[in-house]
This record gives structure tokens, sequence and C-alpha cells, in this order.
């Protein structure tokens, strides 16, 4: 049994007094980081050691030490998460605290942007593209640059935009970009060069940016106008930044730059949960924070309230074998309960039997479905599981899917509010001229042509030379568009008049499903009703997503919250009581694509860590011993090399045994029994007299 060695907290700084005293509510180095001074801190938070709730006070710590609100700036990457923390701060405190500036990176560079982008040369209003609006831009140019290729497989809009978006956060040359992940594509490097110098040209004249471009664009216009940097960094007293961990080199910069002026800036983040390197993020941001800001604090948070010590006995252990990182341990005041378990199953259809008879387990041992949760690296590696949930009736649901404006009949919907506010978007344009009848993209592309040259106006048809084919439902969009402009009405009562014009063309689009899509704009009218004016729903839809798509899955009458399944990359920042880590295969976890690169391997090793420090009480993790490929048949498989050689004490073997075949037998219990060599899970054995789908397990 591994002995807990306790560390004594050190001596605290001097801080402001006369404001809130949180002494009794935060732990000597939660409390620390809430009511630190002045100057640069960093606060390293381990899984589970409160990393919200001490923001959450220092917000409100801040406020109640006479900052004003309108000069504290709360950087999240999402929009719901800097209204809950500032919601919980105005609890802690007072109203004041919802007057702090929170939000993403994003909406605060667009809300720089709205008022400084002419100095840029950027016409406004500008219209801000989503990933799907990107690609379709690139799709466009990439066809003149198809035919340099000479014969050879050219990147598709998805890739370029993948590319485009690495040079611009990550501040390196197309050719670097391409090296470390393209290589394939490294004879192209000038052609994609120039591509996307096209790319950023014609956006520029369109009235268009991109998700990058909030962010570069700032930069540059900072480097342009160091008037405009100062004037906008006056204005933060303090910076705070939520998971730092996952910003991108870009976002690195904006830091610095907002806290240019006060030099009062602090980030939170935790470098052993950085496992978003394919978006873009970079480690590195929060190892040089130190060196970025020199004399910066750096206050660790290792009290972890949501794990047994066994549990973070093993993360602990799993962790330091990364290469890079801030040491620390995590530690807990309650009791150390099971070990973790490793779970060698004979083959993938035996995994998924443990998995599922646990879970009925645990269910009548009182731990609802919604508090258990399945991790795995990729979303094809719970295909299995998901058929043997299916036989038992376990109600499920599965992270990941479409968001709601992601979906192609909202986005239809959505293009005809971009063109009212933004004439000059080609994008929405081509959409929804192609929703009519007769109108392709070539036809399409002619008549946004033809509007853009015209004199009569970007809604007029004067003049227009029109095929008798689509001149009628032309007329129809026309006249819509020219009476939402004229009218000085809201948001809401727009909607409706794009939604009846609308009506027939979703029946017509999607004639199998329609029903369900009309669900999800009744939805769309819901979340709109929200705001203001156009302008601001349009910005909050592209910066962040709302719920998620009717499509997705089917309503479903349950009696309980479902099972919970989830990549390991999705499951960040949630708890379960249960945990089971499946498919913990050597080539899976870590990815056999990361392998002889040990930075991946690196991310790897913390995605491991991050699914470990989910669970709460208890933790499995599993693999099948043999597995089956379409051209080898049956293969032995390896168990993931991060869980090789580690100790019983912190990783206990479990052996699944088939019980007799009794068709009545009750379901038995999991033992971790110390007294034997390896624990024992019972799985109740199949019926051979009946068929699979009236099997009892």
């Amino acid at each position: 049994m591994a002995r807990r060695i306790v560390i004594q907290p050190e001596s605290l700084p001097a801080v402001h007094t006369g404001g809130p005293d949180f002494s009794d509510q935060l732990n000597p180095r939660q409390l620390e980081a809430a009511t630190w001074g002045e100057g640069p801190a960093l606060v390293v938070a381990g899984a589970g050691t409160g990393k919200t709730r001490t923001l959450v006070h220092r917000v409100a710590w801040l406020v109640g030490n006479g900052i004003p609100p309108e000069e504290i700036v709360l950087l999240t990457f999402t929009r719901r998460a800097a209204t809950q923390m500032l919601t919980r701060a105005a609890t802690l405190l007072d109203g004041r605290c919802a007057l702090v500036r929170g939000g993403t990176f994003h909406a605060f560079c667009l809300a720089i942007l709205k008022q400084y982008a002419s100095r840029l040369g950027y016409p406004t209003p500008f219209t801000v593209l989503d990933r799907s609006d990107s690609e379709d831009v690139v799709d466009v140019l990439r066809a003149g640059f198809v035919g340099r290729s000479a014969g050879k497989r050219f990147p598709k809009k998805r890739t370029l935009i993948s590319l485009f978006s690495a040079v611009r956060n990550r501040n390196r040359s197309m050719e670097d970009i391409l090296e470390g992940g393209y290589p394939h594509f490294l004879e192209f490097a000038d052609t994609l060069t120039e591509l996307h110098e096209a790319y950023i040209q014609y956006k520029k004249e369109q009235g268009l940016m991109d998700y990058d471009d909030l962010l570069v664009l700032t930069l540059q216009l900072f480097q342009q106008e160091p008037a405009v940097l100062r004037e906008v960094a006056a204005r933060n007293r303090h910076v705070l930044v939520d998971e730092f961990q996952d910003t991108n080199r870009a976002q690195a910069l904006l830091v610095k730059a907002f806290a240019s002026v006060h030099g009062n800036v602090m980030v939170v983040g935790d470098d052993a949960q950085s496992i978003y390197r394919f978006r873009g993020a970079d480690l590195g941001n929060i190892l040089r924070f130190p060196e970025e800001f020199p004399g910066a604090a750096i206050i660790k948070l290792e009290h972890n309230y949501r794990s047994t010590q066994s549990i973070l006995d093993l993360a602990n252990t799993v962790l330091a074998r990364a290469h890079r990182q801030f040491e620390k341990r995590l530690y807990t005041e309650r009791s150390a309960g099971d070990p973790p378990g490793l779970v060698p199953a004979p083959d993938d259809r035996f995994e998924s039997r443990f998995v599922a008879q646990m879970v009925l387990q645990f269910r009548e041992q009182g731990i609802p479905l919604h508090q258990m949760a399945v991790l795995f690296r990729s979303g094809h590696n719970s295909y299995d599981l998901e058929v043997e949930l299916g036989r038992r009736n376990i109600l499920f649901v599965k992270y990941g899917g479409l968001k709601l404006s992601e979906a192609a009949h909202v986005k239809d919907v959505i293009a005809h509010l971009k063109v009212l506010e933004n004439p000059r978007d080609v994008v929405a344009w081509n959409r929804i001229l192609q929703l009519l009848e007769g109108i392709g993209p070539k036809t399409a592309g002619r008549i946004v042509e033809w509007i853009q040259q015209g004199s009569g106006g970007p809604f007029s048809l004067d003049g227009a030379s029109l095929s008798a084919a689509y001149v009628a439902s032309l007329s129809r969009l026309f006249s819509l568009l020219q009476q939402l402009k004229r009218e000085e009405a809201p948001l809401g009562a727009h909607l409706e008049a794009i939604l009846a014009y609308y009506a027939p063309l979703l029946r017509s689009q999607y004639s199998e499903d329609y029903p369900k899509r009309e669900t999800d704009l009744d939805h769309l009218t819901g979340v709109a009703a929200a705001f203001a004016d156009r302008g601001a729903f349009l910005d909050s839809v592209a910066l962040d997503p709302v719920e998620l798509t009717a499509l997705d899955v089917e309503q479903e009458e349950a009696d309980e919250p479902p099972l919970v399944l989830s990549t390991i990359h999705s499951a960040k920042g949630l708890e379960f009581r249960v945990v089971f880590v499946i498919q913990a295969l050597d080539g899976v976890l870590p990815s056999s694509y990361s392998i002889g690169d040990q930075e991946a391997m690196d991310e790897e090793l913390r995605l491991l860590y991050v699914a470990i420090t989910r669970a709460e009480d208890h933790l499995f993790l599993s693999y099948p011993m043999i597995q089956f490929r379409r051209y080898d048949g049956q293969y032995f498989t390896k168990p993931s090399r991060f869980l090789a050689d580690l100790p019983e004490t912190i990783l206990e073997p479990c052996h699944l045994v088939e019980a007799p075949r009794e068709p009545q037998t009750a379901l038995p219990e999991a033992s971790h029994s110390a007294a034997l060599p390896a624990a024992e899970v019972n799985l109740p054995a199949p019926n051979a007299s009946e068929p699979d789908d009236d099997l009892p397990f």
C-alpha cells in the first residue's frame, strides 16, 4: 500500500484587506490564488482541485476590493462557462459581478474588430464565417489551383482550412506545417501559400472573417495601431484566463497584449490536461508563462475533491512518466477506496459483456446510469458495446454529433439573415439562391455577380436578365428581402417571415425527414428570442454553436437519464462516480500515429490521465486480448504501454470468469479481494438454448 505524505501549506503572501473574507470557503492554496494582489500569476490546477471555484472567488474578491467590474476581463473557451462563473460570483458578492466582461477569446476580439476593423481596410459590417462556410469559400477558390497539381492528388477543402488555420494560429510557414503533418503535400507548398493568400484577400474584399481572422486580425491591429492597443489594454485592469493549457499561440499573444498596460494577469490551467494539440493548442504556452511574465507567482492546487486516493495514486503514477510538466501530486482526504481494476477480456464481445454487466450491477447498488461513463479513444471503439447495451435495453447517450447551427436546414435559414446583415456575403447568397429550383452553382454565381455590380441595390431585380425557369421563385425571394430590409421589426418577426417563406423549400429539399427539421427550426426561434438584434444573434451563432440538433438522436421517453458513452476528449471537465475506459490497447491509447513522436506520446499519456481523473469512486480499464482484422484474421493484442509494469497495489489485475449456465442466476458482485492474487469478475454464461437477443446478460 502506497504511503501518503501530506505537504504542509506554505505561509500566505500579504493580501489586500477590507474586501470579502473567503478564508472559511477555500483551502489555503485556493485562497492564495483568489486573493492574489497585483502582477502576473499562474495557477496550476490539478484535476478536481476546484479550479472554477477559485476563479469565481477571484472575480468576487476583485470586485469586492473596489476594482470596477468593467475593468476586469474573464476569458473562457465557451460563453456558457463565463456566464456560469459570473453568476456564481454575483451570488457570492452582489450583482456588480455580472458587469465583468466575460466571454470567449473570439467574442472579445470580435467586439474589438467591430470598433476598429476599418483601420485594417475591412468594410463594416462584416460577416463571421463558421467552419462550413469557410470551407465553401475555399472550395470556390480551390478550383482555380487544382490544375497546377499535374494530375496528382490536391488537398480537399477541409484539409485546406486545417492547413490555413495551422499556419495562422501557430505563426508558422506553410512548409513547416506541411512537413509536420502533411508531408505528402509538400510539393504543393508554393501553390498552397498562394491559395492561402487568395483566400485572405477574397474574404477582405467580400467583408468576411473566419474564426482565425478574429484572433489574427486583432493581433495585426495591435501591431499596426499601437494607440489602439494602449486604449484596449488600459481598460483591462485585471485579465483572468481559464483553461490556459488549451490556448494556441495567437491566444497566448493576445493575453500578453490585453495585460500590457497594467500587467495584472492570472491564468489558470493544468498542463497535465493539455490534450487538444490537433486543434492548435500549444502546451508551451503554460510551460513558458513564467518566462513570458518574469516574476510571476506559481500557485499549485493539488487537493483533489473528486476521486478516492486509490484513483489519484494511479493518476499520479501515470503522469510521472511525462517528459515536460509542472511537478505536482494530487491528494485527497477521501478514503482510499477500491483500487482501479485492469480487466483483460478474451475478445471484444467479452469486454462489452463485462461493461454492461457491471453497469447493471452498480445501478442495482443505487448508482444512477447517468453517473456512470464509458470512455474511449475514438468514436468507433464503442461500436460493439453499443450493440450489447441495446441488447440489454440499457439506455445510453453518445457524446458527439452536429450542433444545431451546423445542421443544413438551420444554415439555410441563417443564410437569409446573413445577406440582410451583410449584402456582400457571397457564401450566404450562394446558399439561399441554390435552394431555388433550377438554380445551380454556376447560375447562382452569375446572379451574385450581377447583384454586386448592379445599381439597383442588393435586393433589387430591376434590369436583370432572368430565365423563365426561376424568375417567379427569385422574385419571391427578393420581395421578402426588400420587405425585411425596410421593416424596423424585432429579430423574432424577421425570423418568422423567413421561416414562412422557407417552409415549402424545407419540405422539398428534405422530404424524408422534414418534421424533425421543423422541430429544430422551432428551437432556433426560441434561441433567437434572447437576442435584441440580428447582428448579435448571428455573432453568437457563429462563435458559440448552440445545443444539439433533433436529428442527432430519437426522442425517447426514458425512465431515467442515460448512461454516458464518450470519447476522452469530449469528457474533459466532467466527472462520474463510475468510469470504464475500454479498448486500452497499445496502438489505440496511445494511438499508433503517435509512436515515435515524443510530444505526441506525452499528449496520449495526458489523455489517459484525463480519463482516469474523471472517476470519483470506481475505475476499470479494460482491453480485448484477441481482435479480428478483415485481412489478417485473429491476432493477439497488447495492453497500453502506459499501463505496463504498474504495481498491483496501484492497478489491480482482474480476471473475467464465465459463470455456469444457470439462466436464473442473479448477477454476482465484482470482487477486489486483497486475499486473491487477482480479483475475479463473474460473467453469466450464454444460454445455448436461447437466441442471442434473449440472453439474460
